[in-house]
């Protein structure tokens, strides 16, 4: 039952509906349980595509300007960069089975870390605040394990 409920009113989801919902949970985006964000924002990819053919792009052409639409200002998850810290700076102290679970539980504890960087900037992983955050949460995991342990 408790399945039914949790997919309920999703089989009803688009192409775009559907890849955006396993994107945002996937990444662990807070908006992964707004249906009406994901609705709308399947709905601007579909009439970008739309417009796109109608404009003469190639069939992959609209689907990228669609994509973009779909996924613009969601390319850096917060759960995605500490994921990717943790991966690559703290692959000897965190085993693999365990990093889903410790970055999980870790998450929540950097939320300060995050509160100053802009996220929703497309081009936020090229740009010297991503090396800073990174280098912030790279600091902040090793107080964590310092003090707790994985």
């Amino acid at each position: 039952m408790n399945n039914k409920k949790k997919n309920e009113g999703q089989t009803d989801f688009s192409y775009y509906g559907l890849y955006l919902l396993d994107y945002l949970r996937t990444n662990k985006f807070e908006q992964a349980d707004d249906t009406a964000f994901i609705r709308e924002r399947a709905d601007r990819a579909a009439e970008t595509y739309e417009r796109a053919r109608l404009e003469g792009y190639p069939a992959d052409g609209a689907q990228e300007l669609a994509m973009d639409t779909l996924l613009r200002g969601l390319h850096d998850s917060r759960y995605a960069i500490l994921r990717e810290v943790v991966e690559n700076e703290f692959a000897d102290e965190v085993p693999e089975e365990k990093r889903e679970a410790f970055v999980l539980k870790l998450l929540p504890l950097v939320g300060n870390v995050f509160s100053v960087y802009d996220l929703s900037d497309d081009n936020f992983a090229l740009s010297s605040d991503y090396d800073l955050l990174y280098t912030e949460l790279t600091g902040a995991t090793v107080l964590y394990l310092d003090e707790y342990g994985v």
